[in-house]
């Protein structure tokens, strides 16, 4: 699963975080967190479970020949959850994967061992739409969408779910659209709310997942200390919130399953 955003600030990261948490620790699943964002922000928001890696993830994506990412797995020390390590050198990498053949498919082939050892892959995209955004997409089965309550947000919601319908069509790959998920909701800012709400079930409908992401300082506390909201606070709102997107993914997942 990738977590993509096009616009920043959204709670991209902490969902990719929280999420294969939960999973791990809610759900009994083996989970990969997957950072191809060259800020690292996976990492600060676990250093205090994650342990170095021997490998980046820049250097599989780059290498010749092929390399297999489980090369850079590492795992963390939450029972159930590995990483793969921080890496601001994927900066570069996103210019210099433009001038390789199949670059928008060099993840998908490193993750091949990685889908057999593992029951979710949890894939943190950069806040944009290049070569390291794409070759996630192509990794993943389906793309988790969050979006906080803004026309900015919901902007980038329709541009990112416009290059998931080229992926589908254009490259030819599969990719599901697991939900478009609200995040930093302040229950204060009624007509805002209101207003954003309305128009992404009028854009999106279906999409929206029933999940809602709270403003929470915990959220916030937690990433300062680098911890997962479930190790750091359990019973606040976002761990909660966590838990429960947690398992209407789950459930989602099981129903187009059995369809």
């Amino acid at each position: 699963m990738a977590v993509a955003a096009q616009k920043g600030g959204v709670g991209k990261t902490t969902t990719a975080v929280n999420l294969a948490c939960a999973l791990a620790a809610h759900h009994g699943q083996r989970v990969l967190l997957v950072d191809m964002d060259p800020q690292a922000h996976v990492h600060a928001s676990l250093r205090a479970v994650s342990r170095p890696g021997p490998v980046a993830v820049s250097d599989i994506l780059l290498a010749e020949p092929a390399r297999d990412l489980m090369d850079a797995v590492v795992p963390s020390a939450l029972e159930g959850l590995s990483l793969t390590p921080p890496d601001k050198a994927l900066h570069e990498a996103e210019g210099r994967l433009a001038s390789k053949v199949g670059r928008e498919v060099i993840l998908q082939a490193a993750l091949d061992t990685a889908r057999t050892w593992f029951d979710t892959i949890v894939i943190d995209c950069p806040p944009n739409l290049g070569n390291l955004t794409l070759n996630a997409l192509l990794a993943a089965d389906e793309v988790l969408v969050p979006c906080d309550m803004s026309l900015l947000a919901l902007e980038g919601v329709a541009d990112l779910l416009d290059t998931v319908q080229t992926v589908n069509t254009r490259l030819r790959h599969p990719l599901d659209v697991a939900g478009v998920l609200r995040t930093r909701v302040d229950t204060r800012n009624v007509k805002q709310n209101e207003a954003i709400d309305g128009a992404l079930r009028d854009n999106f409908g279906g999409l929206v997942l029933d999940t809602v992401i709270p403003v929470n300082s915990a959220l916030a506390q937690a990433q300062t200390e680098g911890q997962p909201i479930e190790r750091f606070q359990p019973r606040s709102r976002g761990a909660v919130a966590y838990r429960a997107l947690a398992a209407e993914l789950l459930a989602h997942r099981g129903e187009r399953v059995a369809s």
